[in-house]
């Protein structure tokens, strides 16, 4: 038997007056988090959630996400991470897909009302049985008429619960991954995959028990924050030190004040820290306590590592992975002298390949091959999708759709994506919903989205778009509506009105011609 939830329970066991998680005033403890957890998998199993059930989740970087996040696994159910970002329409849509049961859902902020978004969408999917809505203060009554609050569900509820047992292979998660067509898929993690991956990273840190304490900018509901830092660093017995939402200059100074010692983001966060290291900032303190330096979801321009290297002295290390791979695949090793551009090298217990587009493998050094990933941490398949998962896993191999060479020494260095998915600040984007939600508009025909070089996000998303006859629409007013319609990490922030696109003979839109 296997729970993930063990991670907390053990650190709870053994280091329980360790503070776990900061916010700002807020210090909860590894005894305050578990016992909160264990109100949380109470609450669950008494309103009917049963093993196997899948749970969703949507909510910042907040105390409140791990504290529901092991309490689902407890319960021995599925957790649903969402995006915070996503509109009413988006998440009826992992609501109905994931045959979600129960809803977890912070209430948000004037620019960000997440709750409003959760409700409405909980209201659409009459399947999903359970809301309950994450207040920012406990103590507030529900500013949603007919929404039950999570304060008021477990109150006066047992901090006392024993795991309900779950086996290794079991889901433990369903990630739902931006994938490059259709609709986003869920992908299927076990406990033991994301288990392996969490016990491959502490080795690759060489992190000890009650000793790190690590700045989380990473979005919890992705999988480089969750496993990377809260899974790992809560299996270690680190104290995390939250935030909601990455501030370069509100970054540094905790990095200062708490004397963190790991952080972990993607490119633009690297940047954006090098940018606040200003005269009134004590580099050296900063320094002398950060022991490791983490990049990944995207390239990290060699000029970035270079910097961090001379002002933090501290060596980034950079890995790849994917959703579908519990995240991690590749990373660099500690032991051996980083390769600028490289995504380092396959971790313990995971095989690597360069496949052509037959499965065949690609043997030879510097030649282009799609990265084939084997190992404990691939996932299960896509939920409740047998072709699709057919199309990417074979004899437990999982092909990635990225195209990437091998040098002689084994290391990996990706060269492009076989297609056509688009990377900003870090988050997937996947052109087909771009388009697709573009072509609901009635002044569009045909639009094609791509990614463009962005300076700090990577990539912008970008929409070439052919209007309807006789139809009026300027770019502002197309990105205007967009924004309306899709989260704020998706919808294209450029939009070129254009008299035809570059097509094969088939009618296939040439995406490398335009972008």
């Amino acid at each position: 038997m296997l729970n993930l939830s063990v991670l907390l329970e053990d650190s709870a066991r053994t280091h329980p007056h360790r503070d776990a998680v900061v916010l700002g005033p807020t210090r909860l403890t590894y005894a305050q988090v578990d016992a909160a957890a264990n109100q949380v998998a109470g609450l669950l199993v008494e309103r009917g959630i049963r093993p196997g059930d899948k749970v969703a989740l949507s909510c910042p970087n907040l105390p409140w996400f791990p504290i529901v996040y092991y309490g689902v696994l407890k319960a021995g159910a599925v957790v649903v991470p969402l995006n915070v970002l996503l509109k009413p329409r988006e998440i009826a849509y992992h609501l109905r897909d994931a045959d979600v049961k129960a809803y977890f859902c912070f209430e948000g902020t004037p620019e960000l009302p997440m709750g409003a978004a959760g409700w409405a969408a909980f209201r659409e999917v009459a399947t999903v049985e359970q809301f309950f809505l994450i207040t920012a203060d406990p103590a507030a009554p529900s500013p949603i008429d007919d929404a039950e609050t999570l304060a008021a569900a477990l109150e006066g509820r047992s901090p006392v619960f024993d795991a309900v047992p779950t086996e290794a292979d079991d889901t433990a998660i369903i990630l739902y991954t931006s994938g490059t067509t259709g609709q986003a898929k869920g992908a299927e993690l076990s406990h033991a995959s994301t288990m392996m991956n969490v016990m491959a990273c502490n080795r690759m840190f060489r992190t000890t028990p009650a000793t790190d304490s690590q700045l989380l900018c990473l979005p919890l509901f992705h999988t480089f924050g969750a496993t990377i830092q809260m899974h790992a660093g809560f299996s270690m017995a680190a104290t995390l030190h939250l935030m909601p939402r990455f501030d370069a200059a509100a970054a540094v100074r905790l990095m200062e004040s708490e004397e963190i010692t790991f952080f972990a983001g993607v490119p633009t966060m690297w940047w954006g820290l090098l940018s606040a290291l200003t005269d009134d900032v004590d580099v050296d303190r900063i320094a002398r306590n950060l022991r490791i330096g983490v990049s990944g979801g995207a390239s990290l321009p060699v000029e970035i590592i270079h910097q961090v290297r001379d002002r933090l002295h501290v060596q980034i290390l950079e890995g790849y992975g994917l959703s579908q791979t519990s995240p991690v695949v590749t990373f660099s090793d500690p032991d051996r002298e980083p390769r600028a551009g490289s995504i380092g090298v396959p971790i313990w217990g995971v095989q690597v390949k360069l496949i052509a587009e037959d499965w065949s493998e690609v043997t030879g050094t510097g030649e282009l091959g799609e990265i084939a990933v084997k190992g404990h941490n691939v996932m299960k398949g896509y939920y409740s999708r047998p072709e699709a998962t057919a199309e990417v896993l074979r004899d437990g191999w999982f092909r990635t759709g990225d195209l990437a060479r091998r040098d002689e020494d084994g290391f990996y260095y990706v060269v492009d994506r076989s297609k056509d998915m688009i990377i900003r600040g870090g988050f997937n984007v996947y052109p087909r919903e771009i388009e697709e939600v573009l072509m609901t508009h009635p002044a569009v025909s045909l639009a094609a989205a791509v990614g463009v070089p962005h300076e700090s996000h990577g990539e912008e998303v970008k929409a070439l778009v052919i209007l309807a006859a006789g139809a009026a629409a300027t770019p502002d007013e197309l990105i205007a509506w967009g924004r309306e319609q899709m989260a704020g990490y998706k919808y294209p922030r450029i939009v070129e009105i254009v008299e035809s696109l570059p097509m094969t003979a088939t009618g296939k839109i040439l995406k490398r011609e335009l972008r």
